[in-house]
């Protein structure tokens, strides 16, 4: 199943935010000039589906290993150590990716603002100085400088 499709518990929050269905959200990511935070977020939501589903594989198989109908010679306290150690790496996995995610979405820019900046065209102004004379002009004997103050 493509992690496109899988659900997530963080959809609901990503359409609240972005203003659009999860699916569509996908559909914005494909184009070239897509916003950085939709694509961010859409990387954070693939892989905290992908942990959700982890969480759910293990807890799914604790259940089952647990279930009153089972046979008590069938369980075996290693193999309930190591779910617990995979269950433990993905509650982590999901937590951390549910922050990160969080956070993106706490400062994302909505979805009606252009992903780039505005391209603002400074005007310039350009002179020309006059052509400097090739020597400056000896002053004559007795004539004082304009330029001293």
């Amino acid at each position: 199943m493509s992690v496109r499709i899988k659900p997530c518990t963080q959809d609901g929050r990503l359409q609240e935010v972005f203003g659009v269905s999860v699916t569509d959200l996908y559909g914005q990511a494909a184009d070239p000039d897509a916003s950085a935070a939709v694509t961010r977020a859409l990387e954070l939501r693939n892989f905290l589906a992908t942990a959700e589903e982890q969480v759910t594989r293990i807890r799914d198989r604790v259940h089952e290993a647990m279930a009153p109908e089972r046979d008590m010679d069938e369980l075996s306290a290693d193999e309930l150590r190591m779910d617990a150690q995979w269950l433990d790496a993905a509650l982590s996995a999901r937590d951390g990716y549910r922050t990160a995610l969080d956070d993106l979405l706490r400062t994302a820019p909505p979805l009606q603002q252009s992903a780039r900046p505005a391209r603002l065209t400074q005007q310039t102004v350009s002179t020309t100085l006059p052509a400097a004379p090739a020597s400056p002009t000896p002053e004559g004997p007795g004539e004082v400088r304009s330029r001293r103050r």
